[in-house]
């Protein structure tokens, strides 16, 4: 077994891992609750039901905040700006 096997090196690119937290940082300025919802389901591995409950809001709520935290977070590590660009 070689060592990139070992440690499980794949030939996709990595996520920038301070480009992610920057990005987050950014989302929690403007909605923090997004934030959470992030850090919830992505990290902490919760389900929307389980996010729902530990945020006390509806299960509606955290996929709406889930869709648009996803789509504000790809456009902010793309680097397009907002106005297309």
């Amino acid at each position: 077994m070689t060592l990139d096997d070992a440690l499980g090196v794949s030939s996709q690119p990595a996520v920038d891992l301070v480009a992610l937290d920057d990005a987050l940082k950014g989302l929690g300025k403007l909605d923090p609750r997004k934030t959470q919802v992030v850090e919830l389901r992505f990290f902490g591995g919760l389900s929307v039901e389980e996010t729902a409950e530990v945020l006390k809001i509806s299960p509606d709520t955290v996929m709406r905040d889930w869709k648009f935290a996803r789509a504000w977070l790809a456009r902010e590590l793309s680097g397009e700006r907002p106005d297309g660009t």
